[in-house]
């Protein structure tokens, strides 16, 4: 379309809008017509949005995130902290987007704060949504596989793979290997080659007899190397990620 161009007093050029128009729509189901599912990020969380991107599906399905105050250390008090936070992060979700499901992302978190107080703040302010954590998603993918004895590998320092590790006890498995590479600093997970991470599945799932190998940690990039994990090991390798991925698809009804 071309505007009609008139002179100025200064003598420059200006567009002249004959019209102001009105048009009308019929709406339809907005960008989440399948589901709408919500996701709150860790600050210092770098890995997770990308990852579950990839592994979530796109169509009719949208992804929206909010970033929850964390600190850039990982110890038992200050993720203990962010339960001050959730409802705030909550809050910013959009509450018109048919949310099904929100996730909590934040594997250790979960196991400091707990996964039923994660789910009762979550729920004060979207109280139809499903609410999910990676722990509990990882409880319900050992369980939808039948593995009870589980390798553990995380980043962690060792006060907050313990509690981990008792988590998992508490809740009827057996973690029979563990190890981490006992990182304090979420900049510094982040930045763990995905290589390093499928020697050091190979080498603990080598270390033992178990049914599955658990990579812990939103933080931890896990996608490109799970496949060759699961091939090197002959066993289930899950992640924070994946597993959280998969109980959010199975709680929003997508296959």
């Amino acid at each position: 379309m071309h505007w009609p161009v008139v002179q100025t007093e200064s003598g420059s050029d200006a567009v002249l809008v004959l019209n102001d128009l009105r048009f009308s729509y019929e709406p339809d189901d907005g960008p989440a017509p399948r589901a709408g599912l919500g996701l709150i990020v860790l600050k210092t969380d770098e890995t997770m949005e990308p990852e579950l991107r990839a592994l979530l599906p796109e169509d009719g399905v949208a992804l929206y995130h909010t970033r929850i105050e964390s600190a850039p250390e990982v110890t038992a008090e200050t993720l203990a902290k962010m339960a001050d936070k959730m409802v705030e992060a909550a809050s910013l979700l959009p509450e018109t987007a048919n949310l099904k499901v929100i996730a909590y992302g934040c594997t250790s978190g979960a196991t400091v704060i707990g996964e039923d107080r994660v789910e009762q703040l979550v729920k004060s302010v979207h109280p139809d949504a499903m609410v999910t954590n990676p722990l509990t998603a990882l409880k319900a993918k050992l369980d939808d596989l039948g593995a009870r004895r589980i390798a553990l590998l995380t980043p962690y320092v060792p006060e907050v793979t313990d509690a981990l590790r008792e988590a998992l006890n508490d809740a009827g498995f057996e973690v029979v290997a563990t190890g981490s590479f006992s990182e304090k600093r979420e900049e510094a997970v982040t930045r763990i080659p995905p290589q390093t991470t499928l020697s050091a599945i190979e080498d603990l799932a080598g270390t033992c007899d178990c049914d599955a190998v658990f990579a812990s940690c939103t933080n931890l990039r896990t996608v490109p190397i799970l496949a060759e994990a699961e091939r090197r090991t002959g066993k289930p390798v899950i992640s924070s990620n994946s597993a959280l991925s998969w109980h959010i698809m199975r709680l929003a009804g997508l296959s």
